[in-house]
């Protein structure tokens, strides 16, 4: 078994990760939140930032109202003081950021093996939007999924910065860690030099 790449799938596996597929009731909303992600997809992006999935409970971070959302916002506030009473998400487009998920569909209700079998059913559409977006810097935002995303940008031939965060949810100490590993990633990448509508701004 090859470790970066892991064991063959198994098909009796990936039956059970069809059966968990979004159905004709929830691909309403699936194409709503898509279609919200692509509005904020920046012309050249420069940190990608990689989540498990969007959660059950129906907050999204491009709708501004997930936990996570807030985690970014704060800490880019941290790093960058001016944004404090800016619209964030139009900041965080214009900066060259962009969030996605390594699952189309919320996983968090699931038991923990299915979960993993759907994020390791993921990692072929994260290889996609890695040769399309070509990001920088990647970020991982949670760690659970840190080897779906090595494999991806193994299989992408990615080369570049890529860090791997604690989620920042209710331990206090993962939110402080969490802001401690990605502002000076932030202050690195986003202080320089950047090209909106052929104009060069300096941050």
């Amino acid at each position: 078994m090859n470790p970066r790449t892991g064991p063959k799938p198994d098909l009796r596996i990936l039956g059970r990760v069809a059966d968990t597929a979004p159905r004709d009731s929830t691909l309403d909303s699936l194409r709503k939140r898509e279609a919200l992600r692509r509005r904020y997809r920046p012309e050249r992006v420069r940190i990608l930032f990689v989540g498990e999935a969007p959660p059950m409970s129906g907050r999204f971070f491009y709708r501004g109202d997930s936990g996570l959302y807030r985690a970014v916002r704060d800490t880019f506030i941290v790093a960058f003081p001016s944004l404090k009473n800016s619209e964030f998400l139009k900041e965080f487009r214009s900066l060259g950021c962009y969030l996605i998920d390594l699952c189309g569909e919320p996983v968090d209700h699931l038991p923990r093996n299915t979960r993993m079998d759907i994020c390791r059913a993921g990692e072929a559409r994260l290889v996609r939007a890695i040769l399309v977006l070509r990001p920088t810097v990647v970020v991982t935002l949670v760690r659970a999924i840190r080897n779906s995303v090595e494999r991806a940008l193994t299989m992408a031939k990615w080369s570049g910065t890529h860090l791997e965060l604690p989620y920042p949810g209710r331990w206090k100490h993962h939110r402080v860690e969490f802001q401690r590993q990605l502002i000076p990633v932030l202050t690195k990448t986003l202080s320089q030099p950047r090209r909106v509508s052929g104009t060069i701004l300096v941050d």
